[in-house]
């Protein structure tokens, strides 16, 4: 564990003199303390900011699916971005500018496979991300190559990254603090969500070799039906997308420090438990055209977190962001996605340790 360096302050002090005059000299006693060490600490605050999927836009099935290359997709949330020490967000797709679509589609217009070009990973360094998963439905949706430039993307511009089979976990450093980062989904490219003894093994070992262990998981069902957490094994489209509830707690039992949930395209509940953060789904962020816009699917909220150097939650703000179809997030003052999640934290979590003062404010009871 990375610990604090002590500020030691040394203090001399003579505390007395004692004179004594005989006839022939001055005598001069001096009594003197010797150095004392006084120490005092201070605990080092991570102020962690994680968000939801972030698909820029594709070039499949069709160009009409991108932005201007003028547009900057963070410009409306950067002040905001521009506060954290260590940025997370999940990448809901591939970056790659060759590859054939690995879907089978009679009509390429309904097939959600993303191709965003490269250069959109600028986007990304621009904005201050430091770590981003790879670890859902969408990174195979261009076979291997897709991957591998994904990654090749990221790395290039020192952005970490993990989630899939030929890279499940990174670890790095900043700011004097060692993190170790995993991601996890249901899909076939990736570490399974579902394979609950190798989960626990790898976070187990990381927690042995970093001070704060990040885990990311894609997982639960999707939509504006399925907001609540369940507690059980979910199921859409006949798939496995896990029990995210067992699978948060087991990974923090085996010593995760932070959980961040994504997968259902909307926000979802928070939990603490054993002083650690559970985002349970940070829904959509900057999701262009292709994503679906209705109801909470265009609540991107931004979580902003305060951690002690060894991952304990102390409190936090979710800013509240919005999108449109066509727009990227922009902040919100009426705090829908602040609503929207603490009305569903109430509901899934009564028991819950999560205070919600208002103006995006959450701190523990």
């Amino acid at each position: 564990m990375i610990k604090n360096k002590l500020n030691t302050l040394f203090v001399t002090a003579v505390i007395s003199f004692s004179f004594q005059l005989n006839a022939q000299e001055d005598v001069i006693e001096e009594t003197v303390i010797e150095s004392t060490e006084i120490e005092s600490t201070e605990d080092k605050v991570i102020n962690f900011m994680a968000v939801g999927d972030i698909m820029l836009g594709t070039t499949f099935p069709n160009a009409s699916y991108l932005p201007s290359k003028k547009i900057y997709p963070f410009a409306d949330v950067q002040k905001v971005f521009n506060k954290a020490d260590l940025l997370f967000g999940n990448l809901e797709g591939t970056l790659t500018d060759t590859g054939k679509n690995a879907k089978h589609c009679k009509d390429p217009s309904k097939c959600y496979s993303f191709k965003s070009p490269e250069y959109f990973g600028n986007h990304f360094q621009k904005a201050g991300f430091d770590v981003m998963s790879i670890a859902n439905n969408h990174i195979g949706d261009f076979g291997k190559i897709g991957i591998k430039n994904t990654i090749k993307t990221l790395n290039n511009l020192g952005i970490k990254n993990a989630g899939v089979l030929s890279k499940p976990i990174t670890t790095f450093e900043k700011d004097g603090v060692k993190y170790g980062f995993v991601a996890f989904a249901p899909n076939n490219d990736c570490l399974k969500i579902n394979n609950l003894k190798k989960g626990i093994q790898i976070v187990k070992k990381m927690n042995t070799e970093v001070d704060v262990v990040i885990v990311s998981f894609h997982g639960g069902a999707e939509g504006t039906k399925h907001k609540n957490i369940t507690r059980k094994t979910e199921y859409f489209y006949g798939e496995n997308r896990g029990n995210v509830y067992s699978f948060a707690h087991k990974m923090i039992d085996a010593g995760a420090d932070l959980i961040l949930g994504h997968g259902p395209h909307v926000p979802r509940a928070i939990e603490v438990y054993k002083g650690k953060f559970i985002a349970y789904s940070m829904g959509n962020f900057a999701t262009y055209k292709r994503f679906s816009m209705s109801g909470s699917k265009a609540y991107s909220p931004i979580f902003d977190l305060k951690l002690k150097d060894n991952g304990d939650f102390i409190s936090g703000k979710i800013h509240s962001a919005i999108q449109t179809k066509t727009r990227y997030p922009f902040l919100d003052a009426s705090e829908k996605a602040y609503k929207e999640i603490k009305k569903l934290t109430l509901q899934d979590f009564p028991e819950n340790k999560i205070k919600f003062s208002g103006n995006g404010t959450i701190e523990l009871k």
